[in-house]
């Protein structure tokens, strides 16, 4: 089991400040993560073949090609200020 000076240095760490009722309560809750990543440990998996994703999909990406927009000018419509059908902003420097 984590100690209480181990739950208080992982709060100061995620800068969250926890109170004593509250360092025991998360002492007991990550000990009870910590011991079920242990259970996991001893799960067999040696003959389970390592995967990315469960899709089996790979490189689905499509094709990056420019296109014409059909509803240009009632995208323009939607701008709060236009100029030569472009979106007018505040400059950034």
């Amino acid at each position: 089991m984590l100690s209480k000076d181990e739950v208080k240095h992982i709060a100061a760490l995620a800068r969250v400040g926890i109170s004593d009722k509250e360092t025991e309560k998360y002492q007991k809750d990550i000990s009870a993560v910590l011991d079920y990543f242990e259970k996991l440990k001893e799960v067999g998996t040696e003959a389970v073949k390592p995967i990315g994703h469960i899709t089996g999909r790979e490189n689905s990406t499509r094709e990056d090609k420019a296109e014409d927009f059909e509803n240009k000018k009632d995208v323009v419509k939607l701008f709060p200020e236009s100029k030569d059908n472009y979106c007018k902003v505040k400059s950034v420097l």
